[in-house]
């Protein structure tokens, strides 16, 4: 089936766009944003993703505001065309490529409004491909790229409408598309219990640089996926979004330390030493020190009810919200989060995120089991 993207030369298979490559039901192609103002005043997420060989687009948006996460979920059938980016009150728009991304939520009715605009202060970087099998079966095989920046425009809980400000408002994006496990189980034998996952992801913003380090452990400490950088901000319009290399430099290795809120999995504070290719290089050093926790539930991440790639009928809306300080740190759908930390690099004040996902034993950092909580 033919769409308006086929009359531009960006194909990769002999194939029309709307087919995809490959035909795993758990192909998809996603947005990720978060912005935040300093000090934590208000955090916002948002997420939208396409799952072609399911038929399902979906999105959701999620405001943090005086202890308080409340959120909005949408699924429905896709699109065909992919320039089609909006799902019942949820609309992302590609104002320009790679630069300027705006998201809008028409949510009046369940609480939760935005008319948010990113703007790239950093060039968006390509990760490694992340690829994971279990036994014979490959599972995970992932591009991202990801890109830090500025907010502007407002957000609104419940009528209660807050301006975020391009001049001290930061965040994040990404763009990830591939496999990975969404939706409904593919059927089949049983492929075996929950396996190990330790995930830290920290994408930084200071005043005149940025971090983007992702790093999967196995148990025992072992790094199986690493990727981290320090790359400048960009300091006019005319600077790139882009990186052709030789702008951001990529670290040979990153070491960590976790701090856990005790009986949680959940840093407390952290720190990484970054040590760059080289002899002689001097490493950087990276603090963290946690305000509050973003559940990713609030953008269906693990939701038990919105759970990404869904199939939940041709247009499904619903919102629900929670205390910060009354979430299980230990239950399934919360653990992986978002800590909303305030950052050093070199001394150097900044704001970001420590992304975790922690399930099963991670011995280095002190947890045991599979959902255990710190012991000391």
């Amino acid at each position: 089936m033919l769409t308006r993207f086929d009359d531009y030369p960006i194909h990769q298979m002999p194939v029309p766009v709307a087919q995809t490559g490959t035909s795993d039901r758990n192909h998809y192609d996603r947005y990720f944003f978060n912005g935040y103002l300093p000090e934590g005043e208000v955090f916002f997420g948002g997420a939208m993703g396409l799952y072609p060989n399911r038929q399902v687009i979906d999105a959701a948006f999620s405001i943090v505001h005086e202890g308080r996460q409340k959120n909005l979920h949408v699924s429905g059938l896709a699109p065909v065309e992919r320039s089609h980016t909006k799902v019942g009150p949820i609309t992302v728009e590609v104002v320009e490529p790679m630069q300027t991304i705006r998201m809008i939520v028409e949510g009046a009715e369940w609480g939760v409004e935005a008319d948010v605009t990113f703007e790239a202060r950093a060039v968006a970087v390509e990760e490694e491909r992340q690829v994971r099998n279990r036994g014979a079966i490959n599972v995970m095989d992932v591009t991202r790229f990801t890109q830090n920046g500025t907010w502007a425009g407002w957000v609104a809980i419940d009528g209660h409408r807050i301006e975020i400000d391009p001049a001290v408002a930061r965040g994040t994006r990404d763009r990830s598309w591939g496999i990975r496990p969404v939706g409904e189980p593919p059927g089949g034998a049983p492929m075996g219990g929950i396996n190990q996952i330790f995930w830290l992801w920290a994408p930084l913003n200071f005043d005149d640089r940025c971090t983007y380090i992702a790093l999967f452990d196995d148990a025992e400490g072992t790094k199986f996926y690493q990727h981290s950088l320090i790359a400048p901000v960009r300091a006019s319009a005319s600077d790139p979004v882009l990186d052709p290399g030789g702008i951001a430099t990529l670290m040979h290795e990153t070491d960590f330390t976790i701090d856990y809120q005790p009986g949680t999995r959940r840093a407390r504070s952290a720190t990484m030493t970054l040590h760059p290719h080289g002899k002689g290089t001097v490493p950087h050093e990276i603090t963290f020190e946690t305000l509050y926790t973003f559940q990713m539930a609030g953008i269906s991440y693990s939701h038990p009810e919105w759970a990404h790639g869904t199939w939940k009928g041709e247009l499904a809306i619903g919102a629900d919200e929670w205390l910060l300080a009354d979430i299980d740190p230990l239950a399934g759908q919360n653990l992986h989060i978002q800590n909303f930390c305030r950052v050093t690099l070199d001394g150097a004040p900044g704001w970001g995120v420590l992304e975790q996902i922690a399930i099963g034993p991670h011995h280095p950092t002190g947890l045991t089991g599979m959902l255990d909580g710190y012991a000391g």
